[in-house]
């Protein structure tokens, strides 16, 4: 099994995909960005990934339908879901789609990182599959 972690990195502004790209790469880690739902679903149907990083709000195609793709067809993927427009309703929405977690945006790298963590933990435990080196980036 391969104990690098695959992470997707999803948002169409392309700041935010570069700075979690800087935060979580790595010996340990391997990151991909997309800049909106249709190249992320590109990405998934080439090859799984651990961990999503998902902004909500972009144009074409709207995070929590991404999402829901996502979990429909790659349910071992942990998605986060990152936005700069947090509410109680999409939190509840992506949480019943299948999200792992909600963060409000700016998160910093540290933040980023522990998520990407704790998503990949949670996935192993889950899967009961061997433990992984864990993103260590490089802020």
């Amino acid at each position: 099994m391969n104990n690098k972690a695959n992470i997707l990195v999803i948002d169409d502004e392309e700041v935010v995909r570069l700075s979690y790209f800087r935060s979580l790469s790595g010996e340990h880690c391997k990151v991909e960005l997309a800049e909106s739902g249709k190249d992320a679903l590109q990405a998934l149907s080439q090859h799984a990934f651990d961990v999503v990083l998902l902004d909500l709000r972009m144009p074409e195609m709207d995070g929590l339908v991404v999402l829901k793709h996502i979990k429909q067809q790659w349910p071992d993927s942990e998605v986060i879901v990152i936005t700069g427009y947090p509410a109680i309703d999409t939190a509840k929405q992506a949480v019943a789609l299948g999200a792992y977690g909600y963060l409000a945006k700016p998160v910093g790298p540290d933040e980023v990182i522990n998520a990407a963590n704790d998503a990949m933990t949670h996935k192993r435990w889950t899967l009961r599959s061997e433990p992984v080196q864990l993103c260590t980036g490089t802020h």
